[in-house]
């Protein structure tokens, strides 16, 4: 069984969190094409979360 260390699981959290927020850029830009206002709330508020969580495990990367 192979052992996945600290640096390669934090890299992997932090790549599936990128995808999270550039699929959010691209909800907030198809509600923008739509002009519909609940998807653009929900692409806005899922690239403000993934932003935030990037941040966060970034600040905690740094820490360990």
């Amino acid at each position: 069984q192979p052992k996945i260390n600290k640096a390669d699981t934090i890299s992997l959290i932090l790549c599936l969190l990128d995808m999270w927020a550039v699929w959010g850029v691209i909800v907030l830009a198809g509600g923008l094409k739509d002009q519909n206002g609940p998807a653009t709330q929900s692409g806005v508020w899922q690239v403000v979360g993934g932003g935030l969580i990037i941040a966060a495990a970034a600040l905690f990367s740094s820490l360990v």
